[in-house]
C-alpha cells in the first residue's frame, strides 16, 4: 500500500490588514511577496523566505474584539544568531526580546508581528555542535 507524503505546510495567520502585514513581513523580516488577491485591498496573501511560505488572511475587526486567539509559529533556522542580528535593527523587538539558550535545549528568540501573531525562531543545541 502506498503512503502519502506530506511535503509542506503553509500556516495561515489572522491579520487586520493584509497589505500592512505583507509590508511588515517584506520590509521588516526580509520575506518576499508570493501572492495576493484583490489588487490594492487584498483579503488573502502570502509571503515567502528561504522556502518557507506564510499565508495572511484578513479578519474583520469584530473578530479581534471577541477574543480571537492568535497563532504562535516556531520556525527552525540554522543560523539563529545571524537572523537575530538582522532583525535587531528593524524596530520589531520589545524591551525583553533576547537571544537565549533555553532549559529545553534550544537557542531562540521571539516577538509578535503587527497583529499579535507570535514568531519564535530557534535552533536545537545538538545541531549547533
Amino acid at each position: 500500500m502506498d503512503k502519502a507524503v506530506l511535503n509542506q505546510i503553509h500556516p495561515v495567520l489572522p491579520v487586520r490588514n493584509v497589505s500592512d502585514s505583507i509590508r511588515f513581513y517584506v520590509q521588516k523580516l526580509g520575506f518576499e511577496l508570493a501572492f495576493k488577491d484583490n489588487g490594492d485591498d487584498p483579503k488573502y496573501g502570502g509571503v515567502t523566505r528561504d522556502g518557507l511560505e506564510i499565508h495572511l488572511q484578513w479578519h474583520d475587526a469584530n473578530d479581534w474584539t471577541q477574543g480571537m486567539d492568535c497563532t504562535l509559529l516556531r520556525i527552525y533556522v540554522e543560523q539563529v544568531d545571524v537572523l537575530f542580528g538582522e532583525y535587531q535593527s528593524k524596530d520589531i523587538f520589545h524591551d525583553n526580546t533576547m537571544l537565549r539558550n533555553t532549559a529545553w535545549g534550544t537557542r531562540e528568540f521571539g516577538f509578535y508581528d503587527i497583529d499579535g501573531n507570535g514568531l519564535i525562531f530557534y535552533r536545537n543545541f545538538l545541531s549547533m555542535e
